[in-house]
């Protein structure tokens, strides 16, 4: 009994700990060219601790970005795009 006990505890505080809701913002980009930089971006946005997902879109300029809001923010999500050489900038209404 003490075992199957102990067991449902654990799993009760793993869900609260991996029961965050992710956010997902939309970025501009300046400077994005060619393929090389969506490369360029998604390395800078791995090193971002909370980021789950990464989608660039070249031709419009934009970075959409999914990531968990209690290990990062929109503000660090930018920097690390514009210190990668791609000056961004949160999208105001998210789309």
């Amino acid at each position: 009994m003490r075992k199957w006990t102990l067991g449902l505890m654990l799993m009760m505080l793993a869900g609260t700990a991996t029961g965050s809701t992710p956010e997902k913002v939309v970025l501009d980009a300046a400077n994005m060219t060619c393929p090389a930089c969506s490369i360029t971006i998604e390395k800078a946005l791995e090193k971002v601790p909370g980021v789950t997902d990464t989608q660039i879109d070249t031709k419009a300029a934009t970075v959409t970005v999914t990531f968990d809001s209690e290990r990062t923010s929109i503000p660090a999500v930018a920097r690390a795009i514009t210190d990668a050489g791609f000056p961004a900038k949160a999208r105001a209404n998210g789309d």
